[in-house]
């Protein structure tokens, strides 16, 4: 493993380098941009070297109100409630043709707030979040309701009932994005809502909002009305918790941590608000004695590498049968310790920074205590960088299964890899977490890819893969990883509601 801090590739895309340069960042409230009620802001950073890259609103509860008083009047009025179907679609469409124009850029900003590599920002998540809106840009004219035939014994002589659902927007969304992958989780949120035509208030984590702000922009640019989509920035504790709990919020849309989940949850329960949460995950990979162990190397070692292991569905808890365990381990040692380690803005990076060095310590943590019971450290475990923010790619072994190595979400590079030798005994093993959002399972053997997928309890299981995802491919966890589903036709469910209408004619 290599570490290089400072990038020695491409300077920075004249947008991005202005768009830092602009001065401190506002918030996006009714199509105008404005500064916190208190004035406050916070310094959002680069990861990398700890140097200071803008200066950013800090909302409070008062901004809040104004952004949500913003998109309830957007929700009706005629600019966006009276836009057909076939214009909505093509607004989306227009859209993702903006993200794609502005992708070098957008894919700078991101490795520069959030750590990732350029090459995983401008290859993988900024076209991910293309997608999403070309894909979502195809329902607003297939949101159909139906025609019921009834039964009533009421029905007046001479007089017939027509009965017909209506499918209609929920109302005002407050979608909150985690930092792992800032630009894509927006754009998961707000393709499909605006779809389904609700309005929205997107609220970025502190520690990576620069994308938001940027997309604001561009969705003006786009042509979306005003009011539609607000931005407001701060922190969880003051504007998420503002925002979450809002009186006139009719649905809050959450990724992240499942402490504030069911945080979010409560809360949302007392006015009985709609809640859709992406919650945390400790997946596991199992790997049979059949299966093709090169192919299985490389993408067990990208499920809990790329992007740090700043995934919510890594694959953190790999189960080996014994016939190929010391192969596999030894494999995926030599990949970790074959990864370069730099600045994101760096060409022959794979790897970039934790997001900050308070992520970092917390690795760190999870990787000492586990040293200190007797686990062994085949590969990694070490922070490196000015900032102490990067860590390397991590490969344990002799990990208990009742340790917190396997029991809680680490988010970080670090792999725990166990022998089995018995399928009922490792599918045990797979299920004992109270997370459930992705698993996989590698082999050869067509009727034992299907039976241990459907034995494992988990929203999505990949075999002989891991961590494909697309708008098209529903997400959601099973157990305390979440409620509810994101992307596909679920996804849009997320934002619609169903009346009911009964005329007598």
């Amino acid at each position: 493993m290599t570490l290089t801090v400072h990038p020695p590739g491409p300077h920075l895309h004249p947008d991005a380098a202005a768009f830092l340069d602009r001065g401190p960042r506002g918030l996006l409230i009714g199509g105008e941009w404005v500064r916190a009620a208190s004035g406050a802001t916070f310094a959002t950073r680069d990861p990398a070297t700890g140097e200071h890259l803008a200066e950013i609103a800090r909302a409070d509860t008062a901004d809040v109100d104004a952004a949500v008083a913003a998109a309830t009047e957007a929700l009706t009025a005629p600019a966006w409630a009276e836009m057909t179907p076939a214009a909505r679609g093509a607004l989306l469409w227009r859209i993702a043709d903006v993200i794609e124009e502005h992708a070098d850029e957008l894919a700078q900003l991101e490795t520069l707030d959030q750590g990732k590599s350029w090459r995983t920002a401008r290859f993988g998540e900024i076209p991910a979040a293309v997608n999403q809106f070309r894909y979502y840009s195809g329902w607003p004219t297939k949101i159909l309701g139906e025609t019921i035939p009834t039964s009533l014994s009421r029905t007046p002589p001479g007089k017939q009932v027509f009965a017909y659902t209506r499918r209609e927007p929920v109302g005002v969304v407050a979608a909150i994005v985690p930092w792992n992958s800032p630009m894509l989780m927006a754009s998961m949120k707000l393709a499909p809502a605006l779809a389904a035509g609700c309005t929205l208030v997107l609220k970025p984590a502190e520690d990576t909002p620069l994308t938001a702000l940027r997309l604001g922009e561009l969705l003006g640019e786009a042509g979306l009305p005003a009011g539609v989509v607000n931005v407001v920035t701060g922190y969880g504790g003051e504007a998420g918790e503002a925002l979450a709990t809002h009186r006139d919020v009719a649905k809050v849309t959450f990724t992240g941590s499942t402490a504030v989940g069911k945080h979010i949850a409560a809360a949302a329960g007392a006015d009985l608000r709609r809640v859709t949460l992406e919650l945390g995950g400790k997946s596991p990979s199992i790997v049979m004695d059949d299966a093709d162990i090169d192919q299985t190397i490389e993408a067990v070692s990208r499920g809990i590498f790329d992007n740090g292991g700043q995934v919510c569905v890594a694959s953190s808890r790999i189960y080996a049968h014994r016939d190929v365990y010391e192969r596999l381990v030894e494999g995926m040692a030599a990949f970790g310790s074959s990864l370069r380690l730099g600045h994101g803005l760096d060409p022959h990076a794979d790897l970039g920074p934790l997001v900050s060095a308070t992520q970092a310590e917390r690795v760190d943590a999870f990787v000492a205590e586990g040293r200190a019971a007797g686990v062994d450290v085949v590969t990694g475990g070490r922070r490196d960088g000015p900032a102490g923010t990067f860590y390397s790619p991590t490969v344990l072994t002799g990990v208990r299964e009742d340790m917190r190595l396997m029991r809680e979400e680490i988010f970080g590079p670090v792999a725990a890899v166990t022998p089995f030798d018995d399928l009922d005994e490792v599918i045990g093993w797979a299920n004992d977490t109270r997370y459930g959002l992705a698993a996989s399972v590698f082999t050869q053997g067509l009727s034992n890819a299907h039976r241990i997928a459907g034995r494992l309890q988990s929203g999505t299981v990949w075999v002989n893969c891991h961590s494909f995802l697309g708008p098209e491919l529903p997400k959601g966890g099973h157990k305390e990883s979440g409620w509810g589903y994101e992307n596909g036709a679920q996804g849009l469910e997320n934002y619609l509601e169903t009346k009911t209408v009964v005329a007598v004619i």
